[in-house]
């Protein structure tokens, strides 16, 4: 196992570290690196096709960023993208259909919705692999992914359980993990579950529902590294940023939560030079 880097020594190297390509599935790809990312969260979408503002709300999204945001480098969604209780694929079929509208290239992980199928009737992991992890450029090991743009890296982790609300890392999402981190490019992971209890819940039912089951293994194993720079969740609805062994760990508010009509959530986050910046922006921002 490669040596952690120390995050001074990661910053003085991050030149050299960006000649180094993105290798895994026998590909390598050479990227052309640049010193910024600006990427789009979006998370608990719940597009419903029994809902008609749910499917009008992204749809207003896709618009808002193609018009305000067109240099977006791509948009990630954070799982509960739709409520997954129509027949067969046919919810996931208009999601897609949507969001492919973007600009920029969007990619995905699943949620509870998508990871519990109300019956076998629909989506399960396999079709989700098929419509959602099978993008140009993507590393995919079984329920994860891997992405490199602009020298930067994004780790799509799967945090979900089949058939459970609740969710952990699997020994196997973390050891992907650690080895993509141990490229040592500048990292963001994104994943549905939050890592703590940030709104300061009582009840233990509550807690294990929405906080991440082995979130101090994970933080133990991955949140060292000097080159994870970002985590994005979602799963609680609720807008929360805290700072891990120096991690800025953003959970984004439910784009399902708008604060008013038409209102619809999601954050901007950039990052440029390693330093990441965020803001919440809504669908109706001028």
């Amino acid at each position: 196992m490669m040596k952690k880097l120390t995050r001074r020594n990661f910053f003085k190297g991050v030149a050299t570290l960006a000649t180094i390509p993105l290798v895994a599935n026998e590909t390598k790809t050479e990227t052309t690196i640049t010193n910024s990312l600006k990427v789009v969260h979006i998370t608990d979408a719940h597009m419903d096709m029994g809902n008609p503002d749910s499917v009008e709300a992204l749809e207003m999204a896709v618009t808002y960023l193609n018009t305000h945001y067109p240099d977006l480098d791509c948009v990630l969604f954070g799982g509960d993208n739709f409520n997954n209780n129509m027949k067969e694929n046919s919810d996931a079929l208009v999601y897609k259909k949507i969001v492919e509208k973007l600009h920029c290239p969007a990619y995905h992980v699943r949620g509870n919705k998508e990871s519990s199928p109300a019956n076998d009737n629909r989506i399960h992991l396999e079709e989700f692999k098929k419509l959602f992890m099978s993008y140009k450029g993507m590393v995919v090991k079984r329920k994860d992914w891997a992405v490199e743009i602009n020298g930067h890296l994004i780790l799509g982790l799967d945090s979900c359980i089949e058939n459970a609300n609740n969710g952990e890392f699997s020994k196997e999402t973390l050891t992907f993990a650690k080895k993509m981190l141990e490229l040592g490019k500048p990292t963001i992971i994104l994943n549905h579950h939050p890592y703590t209890n940030y709104w300061g819940g009582t009840e233990e039912k509550d807690i294990h529902k929405y906080v991440l089951g082995n979130a101090k293994e994970t933080i133990k194993a991955l949140f060292d590294y000097p080159n994870l720079l970002v985590s994005l969740s979602g799963h609680k609805h609720i807008d929360n940023i805290k700072m891990i062994n120096k991690v800025k760990t953003i959970t984004t508010r439910g784009f399902i939560r708008p604060l008013d009509l038409d209102e619809y959530p999601m954050r901007y986050v950039e990052i440029k030079n390693n330093e990441v910046s965020e803001k919440l922006i809504y669908t109706t921002d001028a």
